[in-house]
């Protein structure tokens, strides 16, 4: 089971969106995936049809008084399951600190009996640093960091750098790319052409800002349920593609290691 986390620690750039889509792509080409949405505003769960929270709570599912499998829920596409948010999730950084446990075991216990239904598990994050954001920074192999094209977001990605170098956790983990990209801005579009050296090891696929991916908080759906032909389904497939790709790379070095 390989794990893919979608993270930002500025909000409004696209994150769930691509969590959601990405997953959506890879569920498609029939890969059992779970989508397991860590954000408190729920947003990944809303788009994918679920109103309420964790049956249990959030606080008996990260002690272990619930099973993990009884809190995932069936979604209207093949292949793809939902771990909904909960409004409990605001608290994990408490609850965690009361366990015993390190929170990357805590979290690590609670991800491995998925391996027995899952090949994929899709993490939305929650858009802050805090014990959760360092448990998930140790257990996952990718994370997925998506970037407005702006002097901001390359000072941003810069920090996050940083903090992966100081915790000395591995920064080939970090993937960036691209996100709400306006070609009709000069900037956005330089940016887009020259991958400057701010945006180190970023991705080619980008998605670009469009008011069909905006739809999915209408529509409750990704974007290739009811738009499969529009330039924002295509550009979630190549960031699905790539990104495939690269975790395809990460077993492989697993594998011989």
């Amino acid at each position: 089971m390989r794990i893919l986390a979608f993270y930002s620690f500025k909000g409004g750039v696209g994150k769930t969106g691509a969590a959601v889509n990405v997953a959506a792509e890879a569920a498609a080409d029939g890969l059992p995936t779970l989508l397991w949405d860590m954000d408190p505003q729920a947003a990944s769960s809303w788009i994918l049809g679920h109103d309420g929270g964790l049956e249990a709570g959030a606080r008996k599912l990260f002690t272990g008084r619930t099973p993990i499998g009884r809190e995932i829920m069936r979604t209207p596409w093949e292949s793809l399951d939902l771990l909904p948010a909960a409004r409990g999730y605001r608290h994990l950084d408490a609850l965690l600190a009361e366990q015993t446990e390190k929170p990357e075991k805590v979290l690590g216990d609670l991800l491995r009996p998925l391996s027995e239904r899952y090949a994929l598990v899709i993490i939305d994050c929650p858009p802050s640093y805090s014990r959760l954001a360092e448990a998930l920074f140790r257990v996952t192999d990718l994370f997925a960091v998506p970037l407005v094209p702006s002097p901001l977001s390359a000072r941003v990605w810069h920090e996050l750098q940083e903090h992966f170098r100081k915790k000395e956790l591995p920064r080939k983990r970090l993937l960036p790319f691209l996100s709400l990209v306006d070609r009709r801005r000069r900037m956005h579009r330089d940016l887009l052409a020259s991958k400057p050296p701010a945006f180190q090891r970023q991705l080619d696929a980008w998605i670009p800002s469009a008011s069909v991916a905006e739809r999915m908080a209408e529509t409750r759906a990704p974007v290739r349920a009811y738009a499969p032909r529009s330039p924002v389904a295509g550009a979630y497939k190549r960031l699905w593609r790539e990104l495939e790709q690269r975790l395809t790379e990460v077993s492989q070095r697993n594998r011989l290691s």
